[in-house]
């Protein structure tokens, strides 16, 4: 056994000694005792423990991959998070003072993605472990809303229903406004008698909506999310903000970035998260490249009232950028990429006539290159705002202003 000090964290959490070698579930100053095989100690004993190192409230912590941090203390993952954004923006030269990042509470993820096989032995339902394929069941997740929870039988019951042993189902979870909405993939293929089963399970277990690879079966009542004054029923498995608090605190933000402008233009736009709040005050155009998203959006202003009016424009802003041009006939833009940002957007406002973006990104190192680009064509960068909405793990989110003068 070799002993060794832990000197910073990776990006994906795990503490890094100054060999290189990875450490889970280790933190900088710690001198732990392990291994090493192929660069990594995959169980190391922990000699000296660092001021920052807690007992994790979660029984599945240690075997399972859902949550990276949640040996170390609120404190310091937040330094750790805020000072990952910073880093990333000094790397491209950019100097800014971060406000205080904003943090979801424990049992608040409104979304999972839970995975099932079917064994000799009966059924496994959980999450992956650290670096593995394999499972691990989690019925005391603490990181889930209980709503999930509450339920977390009824989705091992549909794994028995549905999944073959020959491969790994996965059941996507979103704790809607007015229930449970699952999708599955890679479930077995519907017969007749596999279509009654899982009508009569929605019907004991009380699902909003169950949809089966890609086909919707059956559900109760429709399953919407609140975006504002409008309720949207999104596509089954649909993307939306992790948290409940998230969501709440970025909308508040770009309220803020876009202040008071009449025409706001929204990119990547999804099924209307930020665009439907601020069409409380202006016009909004909203373009996203998922064409049932956006008839999502539409369905939900339409329904809803005191909205003014929304636009939609289906389009790969990847390959087909908003041109500058067109972006001149609005006062404020709002921007959310996916991972590897925008980059051949950013290009076009920064070329535009646009005074105002409130950019959203969950890639501190993708935000930080793009923020370049704003800042080199004269946008200043008003404000950045850390939030974590994966509490425990290794991502962040950021919400920031440019303004141009």
């Amino acid at each position: 056994m070799e002993q060794f000090e832990i000197q910073r964290l990776g990006h994906k959490g795990d503490g890094i000694t100054a060999e290189g070698i990875f450490v889970p579930n280790a933190l900088p100053g710690e001198v732990i005792e392990g291994v090493p095989v192929d660069g990594r100690i995959a169980t190391a004993r922990i000699v000296t423990p660092s001021p920052d190192r807690v007992k994790p409230d979660c029984r599945h912590a240690k075997a399972c991959g859902g949550c990276a941090l949640q040996h170390a203390s609120d404190d310091f993952v937040a330094r750790w998070k805020s000072e990952f954004v910073a880093t990333a923006l000094r790397h491209q030269g950019i100097l800014a003072g971060l406000e205080s990042i904003l943090t979801s509470p424990p049992r608040s993820r409104r979304r999972a993605v839970f995975h099932g096989r079917r064994t000799k032995k009966g059924v496994m339902l959980g999450l992956h472990a650290r670096a593995s394929d394999s499972l691990v069941p989690v019925p005391d997740c603490i990181l889930m809303v209980p709503e999930i929870m509450a339920h977390y039988t009824d989705l091992e019951r549909l794994v028995e229903l549905g999944a073959s042993r020959r491969g790994e189902m996965d059941i996507t979870v979103i704790a809607a406004d007015s229930g449970l909405d699952v999708s599955v993939q890679n479930g077995k293929s519907l017969d007749l008698e596999m279509r009654i089963e899982l009508g009569q399970f929605v019907q004991n277990s009380g699902l909003s909506r169950l949809s089966w690879n890609g086909e919707d079966l059956a559900g109760e009542t429709l399953p919407f999310l609140s975006f504002g004054k409008a309720r949207v029923v999104p596509p089954p498995g649909a993307f939306l903000q992790a948290t409940a608090e998230g969501q709440a605190a970025l909308v508040a933000l770009m309220r803020r970035a876009v202040g008071d402008a009449e025409r706001v233009v929204d990119l990547f736009a999804g099924c209307g998260t930020f665009s439907l709040p601020l069409a409380e005050g202006a016009e909004v155009h909203a373009v996203e490249g998922a064409s049932d998203m956006l008839e999502a959006l539409m369905k939900g202003w339409r329904q809803a009232a005191g909205l003014k009016r929304v636009s939609v424009e289906t389009r790969d802003l990847f390959r087909q950028p908003v041109r500058s041009d067109e972006l001149n006939r609005f006062e404020a833009a709002v921007i959310d990429p996916p991972r590897a940002g925008a980059q051949a957007q950013c290009e076009e406002i920064a070329k535009s006539d646009l005074k105002r973006v409130g950019f959203v990104s969950c890639n501190p190192i993708t935000f930080a290159r793009d923020a370049r680009h704003l800042i080199e064509a004269g946008f200043d960068m008003q404000w950045i705002v850390p939030v974590d909405q994966f509490r425990w793990s290794p991502h962040v989110e950021i919400a920031a202003c440019f303004r141009r003068s």
